[in-house]
């Protein structure tokens, strides 16, 4: 990632429900990158900028974004399913199938932009199913994370204990190890 100057800096292990909205951040720039370029590319070949941007955010959701689904599926929600209302978990349970459905999107998308990359075209046929991708992906993560930043995270903010987040920040660590 680029250094902004100015920028306030990513949030560290000791802050994991910071990390997981700095990971927010992340997505969101990745997949304009994803979307932009399913747009403005199509009907002709990738520039050698488009392409670079294009396999770094693929591989950003490769590794950065499969981490960022086992840090809530694995450390987050499963603590706080302990914790909150029926109605906070029913919206966990839905926040666990848009990452199903996200992953398959993105396997999607990889696939054709990778076709794409490889055969230095691609049919209309192909280039509409990746401009249908991007676009079910950009709506699936601005609820997503909407719903995440206004419900999830400040809920465990006010639920989860200190022990608990210094847990979950050491799962988050070795996840990345």
């Amino acid at each position: 990632m680029a250094i902004q100057i100015g920028a306030k800096p990513d949030a560290g292990f000791d802050d994991p429900i910071g990390m997981l909205t700095d990971c927010h951040r992340r997505i969101e720039q990745f997949l304009g990158i994803l979307c932009m370029v399913a747009e403005r590319a199509a009907g002709r070949g990738l520039t050698g900028e488009e392409t670079a941007a294009v396999r770094a955010a693929l591989q950003y959701f490769r590794t950065g974004g499969v981490r960022h689904t086992a840090d809530e599926e694995e450390s987050l929600f499963p603590r706080l399913r302990a914790e909150v209302s029926d109605e906070s978990m029913a919206k966990l349970d839905a926040l666990e199938t848009d990452h199903e459905t996200a992953n398959d999107l993105h396997e999607a998308a990889d696939g054709i932009y990778s076709e794409w990359m490889a055969n230095g075209a691609l049919s209309d046929e192909r280039g509409r199913q990746l401009r249908a991708a991007t676009d079910r992906l950009k709506a699936l993560y601005h609820a997503h994370i909407a719903i995440e930043e206004s419900v999830v995270f400040p809920e465990a903010a006010k639920v989860l204990d200190h022990a608990t987040v210094a847990s979950m920040g050491q799962e988050f660590r070795a996840r990345r190890a």
